[in-house]
């Protein structure tokens, strides 16, 4: 399964830029490992959206507990699993 996961910052960006470099370390390691495939703040700057690897709704779960914006209670995540039954070559 792949999974969108919309960030909804519960705080304003001043105060969320705050752990912003914690979170990019974090992301830039997600990335690397292949969990994370694409990421980025929305047009608006209210949250951003990440797009996992292939990887199970227990994992996904892990990976957003994982994430130092959440463990430090500034966003609110979705996720939406999907099977991602048609890809482009090489995922």
């Amino acid at each position: 399964m792949f999974h969108v996961l919309t960030l909804t910052y519960l705080q304003p960006l001043d105060v969320i830029d705050k752990t912003r470099p914690a979170h990019l370390d974090w992301l830039k390691g997600e990335v690397d490992a292949g969990r994370i495939l694409l990421a980025g703040r929305v047009e608006d700057q209210s949250g951003a959206e990440l797009i996992s690897g292939d990887m199970s709704a227990d994992d996904a779960d892990a990976l957003i507990e994982a994430d130092p914006y959440q463990q430090a209670g500034l966003v609110r995540y979705e996720r939406v699993s999907f099977n991602g039954a048609f890809r482009a070559p090489g995922l």
